[in-house]
């Protein structure tokens, strides 16, 4: 410890001689890493800015997805049901396979399933100094296709003057958050070391949805006049017990909303027991390394490479299964036992992304960007534990491995030119070529010729993307824009492995057509904004309320639907220490000619009907006060309904324990929640304290009990003429699940920086 303090006093002095890099123009170097993929004041998208400042004054403990929930057109959700564990994103009602996430302009959604787990990267936001969500299809990126928003960030700048930070959370549910920051500063004007270790756990709202993330980050930078370069490297470990069963209402009606059935069993007895290693664990490790360089006086470039490893398993008990399944009956007796299989994989994905960005300062801005990535991914299953009468057998070997490789290159060119004083056009073309490999042994059976189901899947798809429209500043306060872009994007592993699983053809390539137009005002006390977009589809890959075995959503194609929703925003400050924000989206989600399979064989066309997850109206209402260093933040939120399918039926037919009919929910109702946050400011420079942040966050202040999730599953019927969801025995209330979110729960936290 005292060579760390000698280390840190060493670089207090040595930043004296920070003078010989201007510390604005390193800023704006390190900014070059996003600028390729960001949008810009003349860019006519939808977007959203978030600053270091907003995260910081929000970040408890909670996943990137809670942080992010009050910008326009987002909805969340959580498996332990308190936004910490396993959390997810939705954009327009786009679920989170459809978003692209960067880092630093570096593809951040795994590869396979195109999906980003964000407890893979515990307490990132910590590390972050701003991030952009782009709606609708945005400007070209890097990485997976964005087919609903595009959420890029900007890791944190190592700064010109040494610091020391220490973040302390700890509240409802045993939830903590530690977090230890530190800078050295410049070193002799042009070296910088920066980083951050973290550790937060919860026990989860849900029974046993415990969480344990331990992440860290470091960087080393280099800074010249003209030159940035940066070593980072993060990781995350995580551990959590699972909850992504959901579940029914009935189930809650015996045994409480917080009961949670993963890892349940039942002895010899009858009794009820709880695996105690139900649990999922990954260790994800990222490195890249980043040049930004300034070529003259109108040219910058940014080239990174990266290299993510990914490992990890999860364990699950299994009662009663066929022993068949897990390669432990080659005579196909058909014996039944209880079982632990062990579900792992092991990935890499490394490539380079650059860009080259041209501004004569002052009419033309141009940009040449793109990368080339590479996954290569193993997924093989264990079974290390087979109940007795059994246990002669030798369980613990590879009852099914199989392989993805994925090669993803991606070349765009963007181009801002002013036609006239205020009017700019904005052209952006992008080319993609994508190529999947799938082959292997599964972890399925096809039962109707009792064979492992094996992998044999070669894809590769070509994409061209154009993007253009028109910026119009009509005063220095009033502008207005209108966009038109076209996207692309490939099946993902699951919707191979679901479509396969479930005999049907191979999934689709998706097209997207987004027409944006928009209008701004902005002043010193006000601002306002309106974006309308209709969002055009063919192919999309929807959300059909099923989960496959292992909790994950199932999408597949509908050959035809569409998005259509208005935007607003507003922030009014007519005071220093009052400032009113609000958005709110009113939308209209359609699937069209939604047809579904009864129970007599035929098949009935539903009509155009409600697509799933995606509600008409949300609203979000932040009003601040601050004064001398107390600052209260009250922030309402609300969510209208969301259908758990695509049929628009609201509840499914079946009969209670008693034989009586009962209608049971496939919804997700709407709900109305406020969170209030107090906090305190001060200074104690005569301690050596920079500053410190004293605070207390109040969640669901009014205790407002709603889900943030769920699934259903039923079957279809006629009735009367009328076609109608039911269970698939006669007493059936298993066949919707739903994720509950915690009730009134609180935070305090401390933030104090040396």
């Amino acid at each position: 410890m005292q060579r760390f303090w000698t280390f840190m006093l060493l670089g207090a002095t040595l930043s004296a001689q920070a003078a010989e890099v201007d510390t604005l123009k390193s800023v704006e170097l390190q900014e070059v890493q996003v600028t390729a993929v960001r949008a810009s004041k003349k860019t006519p998208v939808a977007f959203t800015n978030v600053g270091r400042q907003e995260l910081k004054a929000v970040n408890h403990g909670q996943d990137v997805p809670y942080l992010l929930s009050l910008t326009p057109s987002v909805t969340t959700t959580s498996d332990a049901g308190n936004g910490i564990g396993y959390t997810s994103i939705r954009v327009r009602g786009t679920d989170p396979t459809r978003i692209n996430i960067t880092a630093n302009g570096i593809p951040m959604n795994d590869a396979e399933s195109a999906g980003l787990y964000w407890v893979n990267m515990g307490d990132f936001a910590s590390s972050v100094q701003s991030m952009q969500i782009q709606r609708g299809v945005g400007t070209s990126t890097n990485g997976a296709g964005a087919f609903g928003a595009t959420i890029n960030m900007l890791t944190e700048n190592i700064g010109a003057q040494p610091y020391i930070g220490i973040d302390l959370s700890a509240g409802s549910y045993y939830s903590h958050k530690e977090t230890v920051r530190f800078s050295t500063g410049l070193l002799g004007g042009h070296w910088g070391l920066q980083g951050r270790l973290s550790n937060i756990g919860s026990k989860g709202y849900l029974d046993r949805a415990s969480t344990k993330l331990n992440s860290y980050f470091l960087q080393a930078g280099w800074f010249g006049d003209n030159t940035v370069v940066k070593f980072i490297t993060f990781n995350g470990i995580e551990e959590t017990y699972h909850a992504w069963n959901y579940t029914s209402k009935y189930e809650q009606s015996l045994y409480g909303r917080t009961y949670n059935s993963c890892g349940e069993y039942w002895d010899a007895e009858g009794n009820r027991h709880y695996y105690d290693d139900q649990t999922d664990n990954y260790h994800q490790q990222n490195y890249q390394l980043i040049w930004n360089q300034n070529i003259g006086r109108e040219l910058k470039l940014n080239a990174a490479l990266h290299y993510t490893k990914g490992f990890g398993y999860y364990n699950e008990y299994k009662s009663k299964r066929t022993l068949f399944e897990y390669d432990l009956d080659n005579q196909m007796t058909w014996a039944e036992s209880d079982i632990v299989r062990k579900k792992t994989m092991d990935n890499d994905f490394y490539g380079v992304v650059a860009s080259l960005t041209y501004d004569n300062k002052r009419n033309l801005q141009a940009i040449l960007g793109g990368g080339w990535n590479r996954y290569d991914g193993d997924h093989y299953g264990l079974t290390p534990w087979v109940k007795k009468p059994v246990d002669e057998l030798f369980p613990d070997h590879r009852y099914y491995d199989n392989n993805t490789r994925k090669t993803d290159f991606s070349v765009y060119g963007k181009l801002t030119y002013d036609l006239l004083p205020g009017l700019n056009a904005f052209l952006d073309l992008q080319y993609r070529h994508v190529g999947t490999k799938m082959n292997g042994p599964t972890d399925a059976i096809d039962w109707t010729v009792n064979k492992r189901i094996v992998y044999d899947i070669r894809e590769s798809y070509d994409f061209f993307n154009p993007k253009f429209g028109v910026n119009y500043d009509i005063t220095s306060n009033h502008k207005v824009y209108a966009s038109y872009a076209i996207a692309h994007k490939e099946p993902t592993r699951n919707n191979f492995e679901n479509n396969y699983n479930a005999g049907l053809e191979m999934p689709k390539t998706e097209r997207l057509n987004d027409l944006e137009a928009g209008y701004k005002y902005q002043s010193a006390r006000f601002s306002a904004g309106a974006n309308i977009y209709w969002m055009d589809y063919k192919d999309q890959f929807v959300l059909t309320g099923e989960i496959d075995k292992i909790g994950e959503a199932i999408t597949r194609n509908m050959p035809n639907s569409y998005r259509l929703g208005v935007e607003l925003e507003a922030a009014w400050r007519p005071a220093d220490w009052f400032r009113w924000d609000i958005n709110a989206t009113w939308s209209k989600n359609r699937v069209k000619d939604i047809t579904v399979n009864l129970t007599d064989g035929t098949v009935a066309n539903l009509g155009n009907q409600p697509l799933a997850f995606s509600p008409d109206f949300l609203l979000n209402n932040i009003l601040t006060f601050n004064y001398a260093g107390f600052k209260a933040s009250v922030q309402s939120r609300y969510i209208s309904d969301q259908y758990l399918t695509n049929t628009g039926l609201k509840s499914y037919e079946t009969l209670d324990d008693n034989g009586n009919p009962v209608d049971v929910s496939m919804m997700l109702d709407g709900h109305f929640t406020t969170n209030l946050d107090l906090s305190y400011n001060f200074r104690l420079p005569t301690l050596g304290l920079r500053d410190a942040t004293i605070g207390l966050t109040l969640y669901n202040l009014f205790s407002a009990k709603y889900d943030n999730n769920g699934w259903a599953a039923p079957a279809y019927t006629q009735k009367n003429g009328q076609v109608v969801a039911t269970g698939w025995e006669a007493s059936d209330q298993y066949k919707a699940g739903f994720a509950p979110s915690a009730p009134f729960n609180m935070m305090a936290h401390l933030s104090v920086n040396f």
